[in-house]
C-alpha cells in the first residue's frame, strides 16, 4: 500500500484542528448567548418589580 503523502497529512491535521476550534467557539458562543438571555430576563424582572 502506498503511504499517504505529507501534503495530505498536513492538510488533514489542519482541517481537524480547525474543526475542533470551531466546535469550541460554537460552544462558547452558545454559553454567551445563554448568559445574555439570563441578564435580559433579570433586567426585565427588575424593571417589572420597580414599576409595581
Amino acid at each position: 500500500m502506498k503511504p499517504i503523502a505529507k501534503e495530505y497529512l498536513l492538510l488533514f491535521n489542519a482541517i481537524t484542528d480547525t474543526e475542533e476550534a470551531l466546535c469550541q467557539l460554537r460552544t462558547r458562543l452558545i454559553e454567551i448567548q445563554q448568559q445574555a438571555e439570563e441578564l435580559f430576563l433579570q433586567e426585565e424582572a427588575s424593571a417589572t418589580q420597580e414599576a409595581s
